[in-house]
C-alpha cells in the first residue's frame, strides 16, 4: 500500500502539483470532538496508514493515561465501514486493522468486528462489555474519497472536552510509528484479539416498505431488526443493498439531500406497490423516511418531522406499558439546539421533561448517561439533521433500530387506516404546530466565515459588540452567541450551555415566536442555518400559511 502512495506523490512532483502537494502536506489534520474526517490519500492532511497510525497510538496513550492498568484488563473495541479508495490503498478495513494493531502491540485488548458494521454497533458494545472506548472507520455519508476515526468514551458517548483535546496532544507527542504498529498479522494470532459482540407481532399487516442502505452497511442489519420485531421484511433496493465505496447510483450518498438518492427507491416502491421508503446512510447511523402521499407524489419528511412521529410513537408505548403516571417524572427526552422544540411541547402537556443540547450526539449521548446514572428513563433523542436515538441501549443516533421501530408505527398506523402524513398532522393539532426550514451555504473560505459572523456581532458598531435588533421589519428579543458565551435571556448574559471560540454559533429569537439559528459544520465546509415558528396547541397553522412569516436573510 505504501507504494501506492509513494507513486501517487511521485506523480503531483512529476505533474508540478504545487497546490495538490501543499493540500496534502501542508498542514495537519485536527483531532476534535467528532474525531477525524478528510479525504484518503497521501500526506499528513489525509486519512492513510500513517495518520492512522499515529492517531491511534495518541488515542492508546491518552487512554493508559486514564486508565492505567485498567485498559489491559477492559479493553477497547474497533468496527468500520466498506469504504475503500484504490488510488492510494486506503480503506475502512485496513484502517481498522492498524487500530487494532496499535492497540495490540501495547498488551490492549480488542473486540475487532470482523465485517462491516453499522457504526453504532460500536458504542452499544462499549456499554454491553464495559469497554474503555470504542473506535470507528467511517466518514458516515461524505464524499466517496473521504474517511474518518470517530472516538468513543468508556460510556457509550462520542467524546466531549476536554478529551478531544488531551487525545489531539497525545498524538503530537506520538508521531514516530512505534516498531510493532505496522505489524497487522498479530491480528491472525494474538491472545488479545477478541470476537464481536455476538412485540407485538405486525407481520399480518398489509403495509408495505422499501428499504435502502444506498451502498453502505445497513441492509442486512436492517433485514434482521425488521424479523427480531416480527415485521414484514422490507423489499430491498438492489442496486444499493450491498457496500460499494463508490456509491456509482448517487452524487452523494446522504439520504438527508432527499429525493436525488432516493430515486431507485421509489421505482421499487411504485413496481412493488409500496407506500413507505426508508433509506440509512452508508455506515446506518441515520435514517431519512418517505411517504407516498393520495396524490402519488412523494413526500420526504424532515429531521424535525420524523423527529415528532417517532418521539411520540415511543412515548406512546412506553406510557402503554407504564400506566402508573408518577414514574413520568423520571422520563427525559433531548433534542439538540437547533432541533425542532416538538419534543418541548409534548413534554409540557404530557408531564415528562425535556432538555437540549449542543449540536451533535457526542453531548445528547452524555447526557443521557449523566441522566441514566442518576436512574432516570431516557426515552428519546434527536436531531434534525436524520439522527435518532430510540431508547438507550446505544447512547448515539442509531438508523438499524430507528428504521425497525419506524417500521413497527408504521404498521400500527397502516392498521387503524391511518398514514404517517396523517398521524404527523395529529401531532401538531394535539402538541402545537411547528414548522421548519434549514438548509446550508457551502463556503471553503474560513476568512470569509469569520467576518461574516464577526459582522453580526458588531452590526453598526465596528468597536463594541453590537447584535442586530431587527429582521425584517420584526423585533429581535433574545441573542445568545455559543460562541462567545453570551445569552441575552440570562439575568448574567452568561450562556448555560457550553461555548467554544473555535466554531461559530449564533440564535435569534423574535418578537412572533421565530427562532432562527446560524452555525458553521464541524465536518464540512458549510454555514448552515435552521428556522422555526411554533404555534400553541389548537391553533391552526397551515403550512402555506406559515411559511410566509419566515425571515431568511
Amino acid at each position: 500500500w505504501r507504494i501506492y502512495r509513494v507513486a501517487l506523490v511521485q506523480g503531483l512532483v512529476k505533474d508540478g502539483a504545487v497546490g495538490e502537494l501543499r493540500r496534502c502536506f501542508g498542514s495537519r489534520m485536527e483531532f476534535g470532538t467528532a474525531g477525524l474526517r478528510a479525504a484518503m490519500g497521501p500526506g499528513i492532511s489525509c486519512m492513510n496508514d500513517l495518520t492512522i497510525i499515529q492517531t491511534t497510538q495518541g488515542f492508546c496513550k491518552y487512554l493508559e493515561h486514564c486508565f492505567g492498568e485498567g485498559l489491559k484488563e477492559r479493553g477497547v473495541v474497533v468496527g468500520f465501514d466498506a469504504r475503500a479508495h484504490p488510488p492510494s490503498g486506503g480503506s475502512s478495513k485496513r484502517f481498522a486493522s492498524l487500530a487494532a494493531a496499535v492497540f495490540i502491540g501495547r498488551g490492549v485488548p480488542v473486540h475487532l468486528f470482523c465485517d462491516i458494521t453499522p457504526t453504532p454497533f460500536v458504542p452499544f458494545t462499549v456499554s454491553h462489555l464495559g469497554l474503555c472506548a470504542g473506535v470507528m472507520v467511517t466518514a458516515s455519508h461524505n464524499p466517496k474519497q473521504d474517511n474518518g476515526y470517530k472516538v468513543y468514551w468508556e460510556n457509550g458517548a462520542q467524546i466531549v472536552p476536554p478529551h478531544d483535546k488531551g487525545i489531539s496532544v497525545a498524538i503530537e507527542a506520538n508521531l514516530e510509528p512505534w516498531p510493532e504498529s505496522w505489524d497487522i498479522t498479530c491480528l491472525s494470532h494474538s491472545p488479545l484479539l477478541k470476537g464481536p459482540v455476538p412485540k407485538h407481532s405486525h407481520r399480518s399487516s398489509e403495509v408495505k416498505i422499501v428499504h435502502t442502505s444506498v451502498h453502505g452497511v445497513g441492509h442486512a442489519f436492517v433485514q434482521s431488526a425488521f424479523k427480531a420485531f416480527d415485521l414484514r421484511p422490507p423489499y430491498a433496493v438492489e442496486e444499493q443493498k450491498d457496500p460499494d465505496p463508490e456509491f456509482p447510483t448517487v452524487k452523494y450518498p446522504n439520504p438527508e439531500e432527499g429525493e436525488g438518492v432516493l430515486t431507485l427507491s421509489f421505482a421499487l416502491a411504485e413496481r412493488e406497490g409500496a407506500t413507505v421508503v426508508l433509506a440509512n446512510d452508508p455506515d446506518a447511523d441515520r435514517l431519512a423516511v418517505a411517504e407516498k402521499q393520495e396524490g402519488g407524489q412523494w413526500r420526504v419528511f424532515s429531521g424535525n418531522e420524523l423527529g415528532a412521529l417517532l418521539g411520540w410513537w415511543v412515548y406512546k408505548c412506553w406510557k402503554q406499558t407504564n400506566p402508573d403516571q408518577s414514574t413520568v417524572k423520571s422520563v427525559y427526552m433531548l433534542s439538540s439546539t437547533v432541533s425542532s422544540k416538538i419534543l418541548r411541547a409534548i413534554a409540557l402537556k404530557e408531564g415528562f421533561h425535556f432538555e437540549e443540547t449542543l449540536t451533535g450526539f457526542k453531548w445528547m449521548g452524555n447526557r443521557a448517561r449523566e441522566l441514566l446514572d442518576q436512574n432516570k428513563i431516557v426515552l428519546f433523542a434527536f436531531e434534525e439533521a436524520i439522527g435518532y436515538m430510540c431508547g438507550s441501549a446505544v447512547l448515539d443516533k442509531d438508523g438499524v433500530s430507528a428504521a425497525a421501530i419506524a417500521g413497527e408505527m408504521t404498521s400500527y398506523l397502516a392498521a387503524k387506516n391511518t398514514t404517517l402524513s396523517q398521524q404527523l398532522t395529529a401531532i401538531y393539532e394535539e402538541y402545537g404546530y411547528h414548522i421548519t426550514k434549514n438548509s446550508y451555504f457551502i463556503c471553503h473560505d474560513q476568512e470569509v466565515i469569520r467576518a461574516m459572523f464577526d459582522r453580526l456581532r458588531h452590526y453598526g458598531n465596528q468597536e463594541d459588540v453590537s447584535y442586530p435588533r431587527q429582521c425584517g421589519g420584526v423585533a429581535i428579543t433574545a441573542v445568545r452567541d455559543l460562541t462567545t458565551g453570551y445569552d441575552s435571556n440570562q439575568a448574567d448574559n452568561k450562556a448555560v450551555l457550553p461555548s467554544s471560540p473555535s466554531s461559530q454559533m449564533i440564535t435569534f429569537s423574535f418578537s412572533n415566536g421565530g427562532v432562527a439559528t446560524m452555525r458553521t459544520s464541524g465536518t464540512e465546509p458549510k454555514i448552515k442555518y435552521y428556522t422555526e415558528l411554533c404555534a400553541a396547541p389548537a391553533v391552526c397553522c397551515p403550512r402555506q400559511q406559515v411559511e410566509t412569516h419566515y425571515i431568511l436573510h
